[in-house]
């Protein structure tokens, strides 16, 4: 019988495969959750490096939010990082739910991050 932690790490190695496969040279939303913050990077994959980022954790959203753990924290987050990788030169990307459900805070930051202008 299989673990929780290797049926996570199972459906996170599919949906990447997955994304990978039809991402054509488009970089990824990659989105991380904990139970106390969410963390979201635009990485190009080719060059192997990361083009934009915004966390709960930063000090800007720190003072504004309340918790880091919330929907209105994640549409917050998911605006920043729309702003910055539209400063960084990127409009398209492809989103990574990282094996999470879209639902709660997946789906508010990836809806403030197509708001704020990212395409996907």
């Amino acid at each position: 019988m299989a673990t929780k932690n290797s049926t996570i790490s199972r459906r996170v190695a599919r949906v990447r495969r997955a994304l990978k496969a039809r991402a054509n040279g488009r970089p990824r939303l990659s989105v991380f959750r904990s139970s106390k913050h969410i963390h979201v990077q635009v990485i190009d994959d080719i060059g192997g490096r990361t083009l934009a980022a915004a966390s709960t954790l930063e000090k800007e959203l720190k003072d504004k939010l309340k918790t880091g753990a919330d929907v209105a924290a994640a549409t917050e987050v998911g605006k920043l990082v729309a702003a910055r990788a539209k400063k960084a030169g990127v409009s398209t990307v492809i989103f990574d739910r990282g094996g999470y459900i879209y639902h709660g805070r997946v789906k508010a930051l990836a809806e403030a991050a197509r708001e704020g202008g990212l395409k996907f």
